[in-house]
C-alpha cells in the first residue's frame, strides 16, 4: 500500500505557486515539491494543514493505493 496526493493539481488549480504555498504553510519549495511528486509523505500536523489550506475533505487531496495481489 502506498500514499498518493493530488496536491499539484488542487494547487494549480487554485492558481497558487509551489512558492506561495510553501511561504504559507512556512516550508520550504523543496519539501512541497517532494510531496507532489510522492517522494515524501507529510506528517499528521502538515497534512492537516493542507485539509485547512485547501479547504478541501482530506480525501480529495490523499488517496491510499491497495496493493493488487
Amino acid at each position: 500500500m502506498g500514499v498518493v496526493n493530488n496536491i499539484r493539481t488542487i494547487r494549480q488549480s487554485k492558481g497558487i505557486t509551489q512558492t506561495r504555498m510553501a511561504e504559507d504553510l512556512q516550508v520550504t519549495r523543496q519539501t512541497v515539491n517532494a510531496i507532489e511528486k510522492n517522494k515524501y509523505n507529510p506528517s499528521l500536523e502538515l497534512a492537516l494543514k493542507l485539509v485547512k489550506y485547501f479547504e478541501v475533505p482530506i480525501e480529495d487531496i490523499f488517496i491510499l493505493e491497495e496493493d493488487e495481489e
